[in-house]
């Protein structure tokens, strides 16, 4: 639960040109949910409010993440991750916060739990807190100075650090997590200097002013970093991707789920897979999709914020998008469900069939080669190959209503708007532009007609 006392701040100016991508870096995806998604999941779980401090590209990220737009904070000029808390510092002040969290927007594995964890160490025993790492190769972070007593002195950024100076390195770094007391901090962060080779205002100072000064300053260290480090070039990014994959299969396979091929299985964080259900690797499974126990996917599909109930099956090459299979309906092969596509109980649709906004009823049927757009089809009505609801007109979309029991006979084309009764028969190759009353059979199409003598020559 959120803590009331707490406000976090998450660092997400920077345009992260290692990336050589056009977009922030922040927005950058891992299990196609973007970084900075997944840093305010986990600052949402523990603070009672988020700030995000932005800058590059302030425009895309305030597209991709509108819940957070009410606590942007603009870092005009990207002077460091000092002076991007001193932009949020007046709003943090407002809040009335206790405790201060500040996460970079780069570190996507970073978890509730581990959040949980530093705030408790700050709001029990510590004026800053903050989480070290030890790296067998520390590269181009912060190095921790500790004294003789193991007591924290310090950070010194990789730039400014001098072993004849501060010491052997132990490969202990800081992480970019930190949780600050918002009044013990008032008369520091205003004193920061830019006085280092980058020229910038840095958090990671606060550290050192304020053991200096006799604060409480309390290191938490990991033996383990992957989960904390910021993510700077498509490498890292891949890696980290790899990682929360391998760690979700992982933890799936624990709680029952049935995976073959699990090292091609791909499921999101935001995902739900019960145990009992059944995937099939290579598939995605993306977004806040759910596939209940007992429910089969395949190989090769993907669903994005798709809902599989329980005994529903998606086989091989399918695509679902914000699409729901309700109990025991089948899609696919090659299926394509976009958004608003509904299968209800034991409805089928198989190979090259799409739907979008379209509601297949109990027991209906598209076999193939079919596209449903707008449309409500009854229980138990049967829909030809090569149907087509023709459901815009240029500058409108319309509804197709096809009724429980109908049969659409195949190569029917259904120009909307159009009902076609219960129990009704349409005959196959017909364009059907008036309604069809229930029990009837339409057909619309011209009388064939044999001319003899105008086949092929003997």
């Amino acid at each position: 639960m959120p803590h009331q006392n707490t406000i976090a701040v998450i660092l997400a100016a920077g345009k992260g040109t290692r990336m050589h991508s056009d977009k922030p870096k922040v927005l950058q995806t891992v299990l196609g949910e973007t970084m900075l998604g997944l840093v305010a999941d986990a600052a949402r779980s523990v603070a009672a409010s988020v700030l995000t401090v932005v800058g590059h590209g302030q425009d895309m990220v305030a597209k991709a993440h509108p819940e957070l737009v009410e606590g942007f904070v603009l870092q005009e000029k990207q002077l460091g991750t000092g002076h991007a808390l001193q932009v949020a510092w007046d709003r943090v002040r407002a809040s009335g916060a206790s405790h201060c969290l500040i996460i970079n927007g780069d570190t996507p594995l970073v978890t509730a739990e581990v959040v949980e964890d530093l705030l408790e160490t700050a709001q029990t025993g510590a004026d800053l807190a903050f989480i070290t790492a030890v790296l067998p190769y520390a590269g181009t972070f912060g190095r921790v100075l500790r004294g003789a007593a193991g007591e924290v002195t310090g950070i010194v950024e990789a730039k400014d650090y001098d072993p004849a100076q501060h010491g052997p390195d132990t490969g202990e770094v800081n992480t970019g997590l930190f949780c600050l007391g918002v009044a013990a901090m008032e008369n520091f962060l205003f004193s920061l200097t830019d006085a280092n080779r980058a020229g910038e205002l840095y958090i990671t100072d606060l550290v050192g002013l304020a053991a200096e000064a006799g604060l409480r300053v309390h290191a938490l260290r990991r033996e383990d970093a992957g989960e904390f480090l910021g993510v700077n070039s498509p490498l890292e990014l891949a890696s980290a991707e790899e990682r929360l994959r391998s760690d979700i299969v992982d933890r799936l396979l624990s709680s029952g789920c049935l995976l073959h091929h699990p090292a091609s299985v791909v499921v999101g964080p935001n995902a739900v897979v019960e145990p009992g259900a059944e995937l099939t690797g290579p598939c995605r499974i993306l977004g806040r999709s759910k596939v209940a126990r007992g429910a089969k996917v395949c190989a090769f599909c993907q669903l994005t914020d798709a809902i599989v109930e329980a005994g529903a099956e998606v086989r091989e090459f399918s695509h679902l998008e914000s699409a729901r299979l309700e109990a025991g309906a089948a899609a696919g092969p090659y299926a394509r469900l976009r958004p608003g596509a509904v299968l209800m109980e034991n409805a089928r649709v198989g190979n090259f069939v799409e739907m979008k906004k379209a509601v297949l009823g109990p027991g209906a049927k598209a076999g193939h080669l079919s596209y449903l757009g707008d449309a409500t089809v009854g229980a138990g009505a049967n829909i030809g190959a090569g149907t087509i609801t023709c459901n815009y007109d240029g500058t409108n979309k319309h509804q197709t209503e096809i009724g429980a029991g109908a049969f659409i006979g195949s190569n029917t084309a259904l120009v909307a708007p159009v009902r076609v009764g219960e129990n009704a028969l349409v005959g196959a190759g017909s364009v059907i532009t008036k309604d069809v009353p229930d029990s009837a059979l339409a057909i619309a199409r011209g009388r064939q007609s044999n001319l003899p003598g105008h086949g092929k020559k003997p």
